[in-house]
């Protein structure tokens, strides 16, 4: 849709009807904005709207409502969005500066999109596939047992712990402690296999053995993917939203029940700052009255190593909601780089 003026009424539509929650006629429209055009032009733009599929009449006599398509074409003009409040601010600076570990930050960064959006939030645990490696500490815990711990750019910190056939001698630990950050600091994950392998070329043949079970260890670790999970808050907001959904709510809750879904969702959205999915672009027959707002945090780029989101009924405030989760998504981007 290139017409300017019909782009000037669409958006005008979709405004009033999200604010309103009634269709929308052209006297509405004359009464409450100013397009600078008569009522009899508006009523001619709507009219094409309407052949074009941007919006629709619920039933006869009603005003006019925005289909998909004219959500669609809403949300792609939005240039810029608009900064939160110093308030909104303040309160995710708060709210998440308190966090003691990344499960705190992550539920505290789920419970603020929620209250900040009314919407359900939902956060993606980082994946450690597509994290880099921070740094990696040895702790010896007795002559024969080893702690490994793993610390990622993105905060998560895994351990694990080998047994030793021989004494660990804390001259060699430290010095493989000291290796292994250099060759494994800011490193993707899937890039540190070949680096790893050749460690133990650097060591005498008498501590080969523990430096290549340190190196399995850290490996296997960095292959598990089981910890792709989410978590979600704000499910309460879909039932005080239940007349948005033309049927029923009872579609949304169960695709919110398969984590699966989500995830698929995630990770199908494009990487841009903040991606907007609506109504069957979600390709689930539970989620086609539903629109997902997502962006991506925990990396340098639009990439990051997970994503956060919110999901609501196609009738959403949808430059705020991006503004919202593109705040928080960053915000929480700096507290896990911190």
């Amino acid at each position: 849709m290139s017409d300017d003026r019909r782009l000037e009424v669409l958006r005008a539509i979709v405004q009033d009807y999200v604010h309103t929650r009634e269709p929308v006629g052209s006297r509405v429209l004359v009464e409450r904005h100013s397009l600078g055009v008569s009522p009899a032009t508006i009523r001619n733009d709507m009219a094409a709207l309407e052949e074009g599929g941007y919006i629709a009449q619920p039933h006869t006599s009603a005003g006019r409502v925005p289909t998909d398509k004219g959500y669609r074409a809403f949300v792609d003009q939005i240039s810029t969005l608009k900064p939160l409040s110093p308030a909104e601010r303040r309160a995710i600076q708060e709210l998440l500066d308190d966090a003691v570990d990344l499960d705190d930050v992550v539920e505290r960064t789920v419970r603020l999109l929620a209250q900040l959006t009314h919407q359900v939030a939902v956060v993606q645990y980082p994946s450690l596939s597509r994290s880099a490696l921070r740094h990696l500490e040895l702790v010896p815990l007795s002559p024969h047992r080893l702690l490994v711990v793993i610390i990622t750019d993105a905060g998560r910190v895994e351990q694990r712990s080998i047994e030793t056939a021989a004494e660990t001698d804390p001259g060699v630990i430290a010095e493989l402690r000291a290796r292994l950050n250099v060759v494994c600091a800011g490193r993707r994950l899937k890039a540190l296999t070949g680096p790893l392998t050749e460690l133990s070329g650097q060591f005498a043949p008498e501590h080969r053995a523990l430096v290549e079970a340190v190196a399995e260890v850290v490996t296997d670790t960095l292959r598990q993917e089981a910890e792709e999970r989410i978590v979600m808050a704000g499910t309460a907001n879909l039932a005080r939203a239940d007349l948005d959904f033309p049927r029923t709510i009872s579609p949304v809750l169960e695709a919110l029940e398969e984590q699966v879904v989500l995830l698929r969702l995630f990770s199908e959205m494009e990487d841009d700052a903040v991606a907007v999915r609506i109504g069957a672009e979600n390709h689930h027959a539970g989620l086609v009255e539903a629109s997902l707002v997502a962006s991506a945090y925990g990396g340098p780029s639009t990439e990051g190593v997970a994503r956060l989101g919110v999901l609501g009924p196609t009738r959403m405030d949808y430059p705020g909601t991006m503004a919202a989760v593109r705040a928080v998504a960053r915000y929480l981007s700096r507290i896990l780089a911190g």
